[in-house]
């Protein structure tokens, strides 16, 4: 059983906003699917299978630097390893459309992903980080995740939203070694 995780900010207000990079692919991905989301009080989520694999797809509704409290309440219900859960975030610190694929790792800055690692006590699970790029004067970085995408950062996002979802589906197929071996052959693994 695989869990992904998407992270953003719940409402209208954030919709297509650069820090809600997480919840966009995961509603494409549940859109090229067919799966319609369902709320509990601290997230959406739905169930899926793809070929023999049980996946569920979440995202935290308790605003972004609250979003372990969704992702630990999920995983002690459902008791999922670790290993098979997939955080799919913005990264200011990548290009705009870049993806890095990490099987573990600090925060990195991202208040999101410090809140999972704080409420689950552990950095050991894979990542999916979107280069969101860093177009921004200093302190001007809330204003910055929090705004909305160009025209030109759209038509990237379309093209790099359909090979996030094939990681995606590969990470479900069979864990973090056949997605990074799906992204490897594609040529786009930049090593860090």
């Amino acid at each position: 059983m695989y869990l992904v995780v998407g992270l953003g900010n719940p409402g209208k207000k954030y919709e297509y906003t650069r820090h809600n990079v997480g919840f966009i692919l995961l509603n494409e991905f549940a859109l090229k699917h067919n799966l319609q989301f369902k709320s509990k009080k601290n997230y959406q989520y739905v169930e899926g299978s793809l070929e023999s694999s049980t996946f569920f797809l979440l995202k935290p509704t308790t605003y972004m630097n609250l979003s372990g409290i969704a992702v630990q309440e999920f995983l002690s219900y459902y008791k999922i390893n670790l290993e098979n859960m997939l955080v799919v975030f913005d990264d200011i610190n990548l290009p705009f459309g870049t993806i890095r694929l990490r099987k573990s790792g600090s925060d990195g800055g991202h208040n999101g992903l410090r809140s999972i690692i704080n409420n689950l006590g552990s950095n050991s699970f894979p990542r999916l980080r979107f280069g969101i790029g860093n177009k921004f004067n200093k302190g001007e970085m809330a204003d910055y995740v929090l705004s909305k995408f160009s025209e030109d950062e759209m038509n990237i996002l379309k093209e790099k939203t359909n090979f996030s979802i094939e990681l995606i589906e590969k990470f479900i197929q069979g864990g973090y070694k056949l997605m990074t071996d799906y992204f490897s052959k594609n040529n786009l693994l930049e090593k860090k």
